[in-house]
């Protein structure tokens, strides 16, 4: 998110032609202008006058949330995996498997036989049942071959279940990795509300320039007709009226451009929110004041340190790992024991199977057996092996997320510190900037007056205005700087954004909207 930030500084006054002033202020308005208009696009085409959607802070926030496609991805994640964590108990489910399979031989086959049968002779040609053979010397006795069927069914069913330590700790790798799940669902949730909120202060800081701007022009144009009047009483020469007139005209596309940004930038907040482009929206100020909090910076930084949604989405991606690595090791080190039950019937060889009923059992052999396994792989425990390596690039992964826990913890305390430098800083300037704006305000009045009386140009009057204006702006954009560090110093601690940051922006007065 974007945003302006610092102080402007606008030339000094002097004895210049009515036009300068103008073009001046036009260029201060023009550092908001760009600022929108580089990050969020021209202005949308406009459509039929609509009744503006008042909408809140809050109402933003949760539109934008339950509208986002990004977050709406990181949702489906966060429920697959809490899918697996809620049936993570089918990891004791033994596998089961059915098959069925019909094959054919490419080659002839047959089987021999030799069953019992009283017969008369010795070594005839004989034909039983179709099986051709020959007696030999024992008559009491058949001895020939059979041709097998081409065609074999066979059926088969299993279970198996294999369990080992390590199976007890990946359960417990799945429940941590849901949980890992979860504090990243939530920082990119609290991502989008920093960045929502952010957004919407630029838009009333943009609102309360554009009224600035606005008034700025309802004074030129005032002054403009008090320059005729005096002219047409002989008071002052053509050339300050025709000054006058040419600042009015000088400052209207500097108004009507700041107008056009800040519909652009309404345009693609609206977007943000899940509206059509060019709905009509009406933010709602922000009713209380700004103000300064005194902060314990080393319990701030202290509440960073664990509070920190990057922070706490390093720890938890560090606890999962640390479970992965330690069901690995156990892998490795432990043996597994495997429970088998099979069940297999197949169709008799000697029976065609498109010929013979496969509804009769007599024509199906069955068998099965139960079996237990005892094994280890013994693969792991040498450390040049596929598994060893896996070892320790997990090992290494983990070192590597310590290190970047570290170093961000030590990003965080140094954000905490300059954060709460920089609000005491932007503090102190804005008590400052309200006084600089009651002098410049009483300038201004004085100067008018005599501005009316006939006693002071033209130029007189645009310096006390410029100065005026300035001492406004300033003190808006610091004020939105303000409140847009606190909301920095919200997220960074891990407290509800408006903890901090429930203020308001000022309006071009210097006070409250």
């Amino acid at each position: 998110m974007t945003y302006i930030a610092g102080t402007v500084q606008l030339p000094a006054s002097g004895r210049t032609g009515g036009g300068s002033f103008f073009m001046r202020l036009s260029l201060v308005a023009g550092l908001f202008l760009c600022g929108a208009l580089s990050i969020y696009g021209q202005a949308p085409a406009g459509g039929a006058t609509r009744s503006p959607q008042r909408i809140s802070l809050e109402d933003a926030v949760e539109m934008t949330i339950n509208n986002n496609l990004n977050l709406e991805a990181a949702r489906i994640v966060l429920d697959i995996k809490k899918r697996r964590s809620d049936l993570v108990w089918n990891e004791f489910l033994p596998t089961l498997m059915a098959t069925g399979t019909l094959s054919g031989d490419n080659f002839k086959s047959s089987q021999s036989i030799n069953y019992p049968l009283v017969l008369s002779g010795s070594g005839t040609p004989i034909t039983v049942g179709g099986i051709s053979g020959e007696m030999y010397a024992n008559p009491n006795f058949f001895v020939g071959k059979m041709d097998l069927p081409k065609w074999h069914l066979l059926g088969n069913f299993s279970a198996e279940l294999v369990f080992s330590f390590a199976l007890v700790e990946g359960i417990r790798s799945i429940k941590l990795d849901y949980q890992a799940g979860i504090v990243s669902f939530e920082k990119a949730k609290l991502q989008i509300e920093q960045g929502v909120r952010k957004m919407y202060n630029q838009i009333l800081l943009l609102e309360a320039n554009a009224a600035l701007l606005q008034e700025t022009y309802n004074n030129a144009q005032r002054q403009a007709s008090i320059a005729e009047a005096n002219f047409q009483a002989g008071l002052v020469p053509r050339l300050m009226w025709l000054q006058a007139q040419v600042a009015v005209e000088n400052m209207r596309p500097a108004v009507n451009d700041l107008e056009n940004g800040l519909k652009s930038l309404k345009g693609t907040f609206a977007i943000f929110l899940g509206l059509p482009y060019d709905t009509p929206l009406e933010l709602e100020p922000i009713a209380t004041e700004t103000s300064f909090i005194p902060p314990d910076v080393a319990e701030l930084i202290s509440k960073a340190a664990s509070g920190k949604p990057d922070i706490k989405e390093l720890q938890a991606s560090i606890i999962t790992m640390q479970s992965q690595r330690k069901a690995l090791t156990m892998q490795r080190y432990t043996p597994f024991i495997r429970f088998g039950w099979t069940l297999s019937s197949m169709f008799s060889p000697a029976l065609d199977p498109f010929k013979e009923s496969w509804f009769n059992g007599e024509n199906w052999n069955k068998g099965g057996a139960f079996s237990i396994t005892l094994g280890w792989n013994l693969n792991s425990l040498f450390p040049f092996t596929k598994e060893g390596q896996q070892s320790k690039d997990l090992e290494a992964g983990i070192q590597i997320q310590n290190i970047m826990l570290a170093q961000k913890m030590r990003e965080t305390e140094l954000e905490v510190f300059t954060k709460i430098n920089s609000l005491e800083k932007t503090r102190t300037s804005a008590e400052a900037q309200q006084s600089a704006i009651d002098l410049a305000e009483q300038s201004y009045k004085l100067t008018e007056e005599a501005y009316q009386a006939g006693l002071q140009d033209f130029q007189a009057v645009q310096s006390a205005a410029l100065a005026l204006d300035q001492a406004k702006l300033q003190l808006l954009t610091q004020q939105f700087n303000f409140i847009n560090d606190l909301i920095d110093l919200e997220y960074s601690i891990g407290v509800p954004f408006g903890t901090l940051s429930s203020t308001g922006i000022p309006n071009s007065q210097g006070g409250t909207k």
